[in-house]
């Protein structure tokens, strides 16, 4: 019984806690401005007690959701329009359906970078294979195959 109650204390104590602007900062490693730009842009809405800011377990819930999205690229009207899903009463299955949409656009869109980005390599790969195997023919005035002497029409430093 004890261990019950020692778990709903526990329970209640994180439902109750009250969070500066300072600790919760510190908590996510973010500056108070980073907090304080995520309150303009109506994706946090701490308490607020004259100018002081207090932030409880649901701003913590909420900037969890706000890091993970910035740090896989989300915009924050994304993470905004996600966010806004949470209070709908439908056990928040929109949410779910709208997040797994907007993490399969991301998805195909990093893919499509990947692709370019490796694209992009191979042809600087070949870029500087070909570069690497050209010599200046002091006599012509051109650059040859360093191996053949064959003159390159294909590179112009």
């Amino acid at each position: 019984m004890a261990s019950k109650a020692r778990n709903q204390n526990s329970v209640d104590d994180r439902i109750q806690k009250h969070y500066s602007i300072q600790e919760l900062s510190a908590a996510y490693s973010v500056t108070p401005r980073t907090l304080r730009h995520y309150e303009e842009q109506g994706l946090l809405s701490p308490q607020r007690d004259g100018q002081l800011r207090i932030y409880h377990e649901a701003d913590r819930v909420r900037l969890d959701w706000i890091l993970r999205g910035r740090r896989v690229g989300f915009s924050l009207s994304e993470i905004g329009e996600m966010l806004s899903l949470y209070d709908l009463d439908d056990g928040r299955k929109t949410q779910r359906v709208v997040t797994i949409q907007h993490c399969e656009n991301r998805i195909k869109a990093l893919e499509a970078q990947r692709d370019d980005i490796n694209a992009t390599i191979k042809e600087l790969k070949g870029f500087r294979t070909l570069l690497s195997s050209l010599e200046h023919d002091d006599q012509t005035g051109k650059w040859v195959h360093a191996k053949t002497g064959e003159p390159v029409a294909s590179y112009t430093p």
